[in-house]
């Protein structure tokens, strides 16, 4: 069954369902948690015990990046600040301990590989995926801070999954929804997109993540994750990379909207991957298909069966290296990291004059009114508390995609603080920014802002619960 060891589906729940048991058992290759998946830190770890107990060789994944995408935190917010923040406060110590703390818990609760770090160029302010999960827009910076990064999980003995190859930055669709396509000629692609998984295969990643994106200048034919020119020619033959190159889910519209699943899984092992994230709430009846689906692409001649047992000698040897690591010893109590102090968080904000001064005159009387802006969540990121409110502000009034805000609703004689993520990328923000502002209210863009429209007058860099407390700390 080496096409199995090959699978790594999701499911929902917080036990281990009997149909994932039967199946590691069989030699599936492991499972992706999500956020379904998690309720406390032991139930996780009585449930990756179950995992390893059917088998002990699974890779257990889980998308943990330490910012706005978190599952460990997902009911909470998470308490560390996310990418662009470490970018923007340019600490390599600080973002390599941030990693480690990552990797310990992760470790403490049975994960052993963490899909993460981002290091997509953030050079799109369209992008509505990749934002604040990126360090920053330079090339060289953003490499800098996903080796360290990588270095502090690694060395807790959880795999970092550096994504979303060949770069996701540069696009203003969401492969979950459709398949993005980067138009940069091929220079640009080579010195912005590629530089950083260089510096990150250079510092050591364990593996790379594909991404459902159409490249031209690489590949005019095919996304990444089935472009062999992409995985093998480039990456491997290129730059040199020998780990484990993990799909993006394969229930995804950029890569299994118009093929389905199991077909996708079989091209996606001809290109180059090792180990198919399949999605999340799979089937038994899913790996039935997909299996079925590869080892006809054997049999037909599409796919080779050497490819398939390469892709599943990595992943064993993946597993025997992680084994082999003696994690450092923690530093702190879960959730925290030495040197993210509020004041450190607030440091990297920007705040205009404007704001600064209307926070400073205001009188210690004088109550704040929160307007939350409550865009769709994007799928990455999910559904979770989020900014001040994941730490302990009530918004007085709410406005989404569909609401028409009631300007005369909100309240005289308060300082208006307007919160949202991301504002310049959604019209109905921006009209009501322009009704807030005319009531003297103070806009907060809490994703990543463009910096020639008029939508923040504070940007945070990220809106995970720590960067929310850092905000209610600066606006009180």
């Amino acid at each position: 069954m080496t096409a199995l060891a090959t699978l790594m589906p999701g499911f929902e729940g917080t036990v281990l369902p009997a149909w994932v048991e039967r199946r590691l058992r069989e030699g599936m290759g492991g499972v992706c948690l999500f956020a379904t998946n998690v309720e406390s830190p032991e139930q996780l770890k009585a449930l990756t015990d179950a995992i390893y107990a059917a088998n002990p060789d699974a890779i257990v994944s889980i998308d943990e990046e330490g910012g706005d995408v978190s599952r460990l935190y997902q009911r909470d917010g998470s308490p560390f600040p996310g990418n662009a923040i470490l970018g923007r406060l340019d600490d390599l110590t600080l973002t390599r301990e941030v990693g480690a703390q990552v990797g310990r818990e992760l470790a403490a609760v049975g994960v052993n590989l963490t899909l993460a770090p981002d290091v997509d160029i953030n050079s799109n302010p369209l992008n509505p995926v990749i934002g604040v999960r990126s360090f920053g827009t330079d090339p060289v910076h953003v490499g800098r801070h996903g080796v360290a990064w990588t270095e502090g999980v690694q060395a807790q003995g959880v795999a970092a999954n550096a994504k979303h190859f060949p770069g996701h930055g540069d696009t203003a669709a969401d492969s979950h929804h459709a398949l993005p396509v980067v138009e940069a000629d091929l220079e640009t692609v080579r010195s912005r997109e590629l530089a950083p998984f260089a510096d990150v295969i250079a510092g050591g990643t364990l593996t790379i993540m594909s991404s459902h994106i159409l490249v031209p200048a690489l590949d005019a034919d095919n996304p990444a994750t089935f472009s062999r020119a992409i995985l093998t020619d480039l990456l491997r033959g290129e730059m040199g990379f020998d780990g484990v190159v993990v799909s993006d889910a394969l229930d995804m519209a950029g890569a299994s909207g118009e093929i389905g699943i199991p077909a996708a899984a079989a091209r996606a092992l001809a290109a180059g991957c090792d180990l198919l994230c399949i999605g999340t709430a799979n089937t038994d009846e899913q790996m039935g298909q997909i299996v079925d689906a590869i080892d006809a692409a054997v049999a037909d001649g599409e796919l080779e069966a050497a490819r398939v047992a390469d892709a599943a000698a990595r992943l064993r040897a993946l597993v025997e290296h992680l084994c082999g690591i003696d994690p450092e010893p923690a530093a702190g109590a879960a959730g925290q990291v030495g040197g993210l102090e509020l004041d450190a968080v607030r440091s990297s904000f920007t705040v205009s004059d404007e704001a600064a001064a209307a926070i400073a005159a205001r009188d210690e009387s004088t109550p704040v009114h929160w307007v939350r802006f409550e865009p769709a969540p994007n799928m990455a990121v999910g559904a979770s508390p989020w900014g001040p409110f994941a730490a302990g502000a009530v918004a007085g009034t709410v406005v989404g995609p569909t609401d028409t805000l009631d300007v005369a609703g909100v309240p005289e004689g308060h300082l208006i603080v307007a919160v949202g993520k991301d504002n310049h990328r959604h019209a109905w923000i921006k009209e009501a920014v322009g009704a807030l502002r005319e009531r003297g209210a103070i806009v907060v863009d809490m994703g990543w802002p463009d910096p020639d429209q008029p939508y923040a007058d504070i940007a945070t860099y990220g809106a995970s619960r720590l960067t929310g407390a850092a905000l209610l700390e600066l606006v009180r």
